[in-house]
């Protein structure tokens, strides 16, 4: 399921545009030294998979406790059933309920931070946005989190966000570059295409958890009863 990592990472994009897209526009960087620029750059995106890279670990953490408590299966389709949910349902409906009220003060410094930081033009200014930014709440990274969970690994935990946000440096760092030609009409066509792409990604995580026997989709049950006990004995 790795593989859908990246894909997701993709289409993501997509969406990242329009969210977080004002903020790739406005990185510090040198508009007059092309070589220069792709390197401030690429500090901004190692930022942002720094943030990944972290929450990865930390939802690894938990997608090994699930693991180790035999629920890898049931929580594989709670996550396909939690994308498909985010995919289906308006935005607007979600935006009515204040999921990030517990760490509101955390995200506001966040956000003071990153504000800060624009105003500088040093290497580690451009690192630290992205490293922010990459914390910043986000309907699409919560549910790639889930994705990490699902994992049942640390390591593949962090891998899985890794893979997310390579998967979301393309159009991030392109934006950079064509912003002026993303007219709404065109941001408003591609958005279409994001619910469609999550809800198959969901309808995988679902059968993965379902264990049907379907080689590299859907292992049987014997299948992950074997790899359990051998990752118990590793």
């Amino acid at each position: 399921m790795l593989y859908s990592a990246f894909i997701f990472g993709l289409v993501s994009s997509l969406h990242c545009i329009g969210m977080c897209g004002p903020i790739a526009m406005m990185l510090p960087v040198d508009r007059n030294n092309p070589a220069k620029k792709v390197m401030q750059i690429l500090l901004y995106q190692i930022g942002r998979l720094s943030a990944y890279a972290t929450l990865g670990l930390v939802f690894g953490v938990l997608g090994r406790g699930f693991y180790m408590a035999g629920m890898q299966q049931s929580i594989s389709i709670f996550v396909g059933i939690f994308m498909i949910i985010i995919a289906v349902v308006p935005e607007r409906i979600f935006m009515k309920y204040n999921f990030s009220k517990p760490v509101y003060k955390l995200l506001s410094n966040v956000k003071t931070n990153l504000g800060n930081q624009f105003k500088r033009r040093t290497p580690d200014a451009l690192f630290t946005i992205g490293l922010l930014n990459g914390f910043l709440p986000c309907g699409l990274v919560y549910a790639a989190l889930f994705g990490a969970i699902a994992m049942q690994n640390i390591t593949l935990g962090v891998s899985y966000m890794v893979l997310y946000g390579l998967g979301t440096i393309p159009m991030m760092s392109a934006v950079v570059y064509i912003s002026m030609f993303l007219s709404t009409s065109i941001r408003s066509k591609i958005q279409k295409v994001i619910p469609m792409v999550i809800v198959i990604i969901g309808t995988l995580f679902i059968l993965r958890g379902l264990g049907l026997d379907i080689a590299y989709i859907s292992p049987g049950n014997l299948s992950l009863f074997v790899q359990a006990n051998a990752n118990c004995h590793n």
